[in-house]
């Protein structure tokens, strides 16, 4: 790869369509709903291995798991009978499908602690074939930045998930130790990113509404380029991200001195999906490559 250390800018019109469309994406029924179904292939595949794993095969498999993998789906079932009816609080800090994500990550890092193919949470050299099969059936349900929509106070302090656009737009983001997540497949003609008409908000005040934020930095015209007069402007100050009603609008981090800065948060598009009791068709969320 060669754009690890691309910039991208956030006021080109191509960018902005792409980071919002991922945005609605990642925060989408069908997306969540598609994690279950490739988890539940796993767990199927799991209990048929463990059933039938020979005695004697020396790279035996972890038979232990099958409590956790009942937990993540139940925990995934909640939450989307939750999300089917608008409710987005299913991300919030302790929410199923927050909680889901985080039984799965823990499921992730112990899956196959062998030493000789794992150290301290962390898998070090590539499984065995049998067990790679496996890893991938697992890591198919994983999507690049699914935790986008999570609330950012759990895990990230009171900084923004979303920081970089490069996290949803450059294919070394993808790229994982020992596999790699399918890059979005993006549609003909992405849909114009929304003039932006909502509330603006400050770092540390309640997110009035589900759905996907900008934030911006204020300007002001100036006589003489000193004397602000005038009506102020907003312009883009950074990646936009995607919130949840009731949370605190978190800091963005600064990319040079790494201190954390309080900014606004302007509204771009507020996420009323599912609340009437209609799922969309989302099915360009999930286009393949030809």
């Amino acid at each position: 790869m060669t754009d690890t250390n691309k910039r991208y800018d956030l006021t080109d019109d191509a960018t902005r369509r792409k980071i919002f469309w991922l945005l609605q994406r990642v925060s989408s029924l069908s997306l969540w709903t598609s994690k279950r179904e490739a988890f539940a292939r796993f767990a199927n595949a799991y209990e048929h291995a463990v059933n039938t794993w020979p005695d004697d095969d020396s790279d035996g498999i972890q038979d232990s798991h099958f409590p956790i993998i009942a937990e993540i789906l139940a925990a995934y079932d909640r939450g989307l009978t939750e999300l089917a009816r608008g409710n987005r609080r299913v991300w919030q800090c302790g929410g199923p499908l927050q909680h889901a994500s985080r039984r799965y990550a823990f499921l992730d890092a112990y899956f196959y602690p062998h030493p000789d193919y794992w150290d301290r949470g962390v898998q070090a050299a590539p499984y065995p074939p049998k067990i790679e099969a496996l890893a991938q059936l697992l890591h198919a349900s994983e999507y690049q930045m699914e935790y986008a929509p999570f609330d950012p106070g759990d895990g990230f302090g009171d900084l923004a998930n979303l920081r970089s656009a490069r996290l949803l737009l450059s294919p070394n983001a993808y790229e994982r130790n020992f596999h790699t997540l399918p890059y979005p497949v993006f549609p003909e003609g992405l849909p114009e990113v929304p003039q932006a008409v909502g509330p603006v908000i400050k770092t540390g005040q309640k997110v009035p509404c589900d759905g996907i934020w900008e934030p911006v930095a204020v300007e002001w015209p100036k006589w003489l380029g000193i004397v602000p007069i005038g009506k102020r402007s907003l312009r883009n100050d950074g990646c936009f991200n995607y919130f949840i009603r009731g949370i605190r609008a978190p800091n963005l981090r600064d990319g040079v001195t790494g201190l954390f800065i309080r900014t606004r948060w302007r509204l771009l598009w507020e996420d009323r999906r599912y609340t009437d009791g209609v799922i969309p068709d989302e099915s360009l969320y999930f286009l393949e490559a030809t």
